[in-house]
């Protein structure tokens, strides 16, 4: 079996799929590793800490990915790269299924079977390879950070002979795992933390970081939760007691973090102009929703804006903004997974189509689409 490791090709990620102590554990799984020279100098790993591992280094991803079995990547690979990849080779990667669901026809063309990590189900053997949750963690804790440097005052209380700084008030909306680490770390800065989430399940884990939960606690909010632990949609009802809610409190507030993400859909907008406007000048806003559209309609990808003394924090892939330790827990996901797919014994794939996790995360065999949600954009097939 062969195990290519390319590097990846988007100037903004900094990340890689394999780290020196996953590379060992392919290798005692049975895989031959190749690794594209300079994969992981982003991540701080150099060519000689893969090769030592046993890893052997290519000049070009084509020798990388010539005859591997097993292709593991970062982002989606273009059509144009799964081209090159061996036919019926398995593609596992971030792949951006909600981004653009039409790019898989092509990509199905060139005869890969390409798994979505972010479609993991979320069952108890699956926690492992769980990369939503091992991103979502330390894009929470960048945020804080991201805000602390733009951010123009101390984060925590200090009593000085001179006064006494008053702490920075945080607002954290949405409790997923990214808020939940948000939260975390603005308190061990010293922040005032407070936060909010339409599940009500996030109260109590609000709660226990030491914040104060704020929200519309009606029944609609008792029951915005789905069976697999996602937020629902709101009604405009709703949405109209808890704008009014968080309107009020967002006036009061030094740093505003944004995370609220809901599954195939563009991300809520959670900060409305008017309330940015009534926000203190210097207060900060981070935006970690804006790749689908931002929780915050004047928060722009890539920047940080200024509004009227607000500043609007919108970075992309923020996970890579800490990217070797993004690499690490990534690298250990993917592990997780393949080592799932394999024979132990007789060192080889096996495979099971019929497996829960296999079907939930295959997007393309066969030269086909054979998952659901590439159904509406692609009929179902290449």
């Amino acid at each position: 079996m062969k195990l290519g490791v390319p590097a990846e090709s988007a100037k903004d990620e900094a990340r890689v799929a394999a780290t020196p102590e996953t590379v060992k554990k392919f290798i005692a799984l049975g895989f031959k590793v190749s690794v594209q020279a300079g994969a992981g100098e982003r991540s701080r790993i150099l060519d000689k800490a893969y090769s030592d591992a046993g890893a052997t280094i290519a000049k070009s991803a084509d020798a990388v990915v010539k005859d591997a079995d097993v292709v593991i990547k970062v982002r989606r690979p273009s059509a144009e790269e799964a081209a090159g990849y061996k036919k019926g080779a398995l593609v596992i990667g971030i792949m951006d299924v909600w981004d653009d669901a039409k790019a898989f026809g092509a990509i199905a063309k060139t005869g890969v079977s390409a798994m979505a990590m972010e479609l993991m189900p979320r069952i108890t053997r699956a926690q492992v390879m769980d990369v939503l949750s091992s991103q979502a963690n330390l894009a929470g804790y960048r945020a804080v950070i991201d805000a602390a440097e733009v951010f123009d005052r101390a984060m925590p209380m200090m009593m000085t002979a001179a006064g006494t700084v008053s702490p920075a008030k945080v607002f954290v909306m949405g409790a997923g795992v990214a808020g939940l680490q948000a939260i975390a770390t603005a308190r061990r800065l010293g922040g005032m933390v407070t936060a909010t989430d339409v599940r009500p399940a996030a109260k109590e884990q609000v709660a226990s970081l030491g914040a104060k939960f704020v929200a519309v606690e009606d029944e609609e909010f008792k029951q915005a939760e789905t069976a697999a632990g996602y937020a629902k949609e709101m009604s405009d009802a709703y949405k109209k007691k808890q704008a009014e809610l968080v309107a009020s409190h967002i006036a009061k507030q030094d740093i505003v973090i944004t995370t609220a993400l809901i599954p195939g859909r563009p991300a809520p907008v959670l900060v409305s102009k008017e309330m940015v406007e009534s926000m203190a000048p210097g207060s900060v806003i981070v935006d970690l929703a804006v790749e689908r559209g931002g929780n915050c309609p004047l928060s722009k990808p890539g920047r940080v804006i200024d509004h009227k003394g607000v500043r609007i924090i919108g970075y992309t892939n923020v996970a890579g903004r800490v990217a070797a330790s993004a690499s690490g827990l990534y690298a250990r996901n993917l592990y997780a997974l393949i080592e799932t797919l394999v024979d132990g014994e007789a060192k080889k794939l096996a495979v099971d189509p019929e497996d829960e996790i296999v079907k939930a995360i295959t997007l393309t065999s066969g030269g086909k689409c054979v998952h659901p949600l590439l159904d509406a954009a692609n009929g179902g097939k290449a």
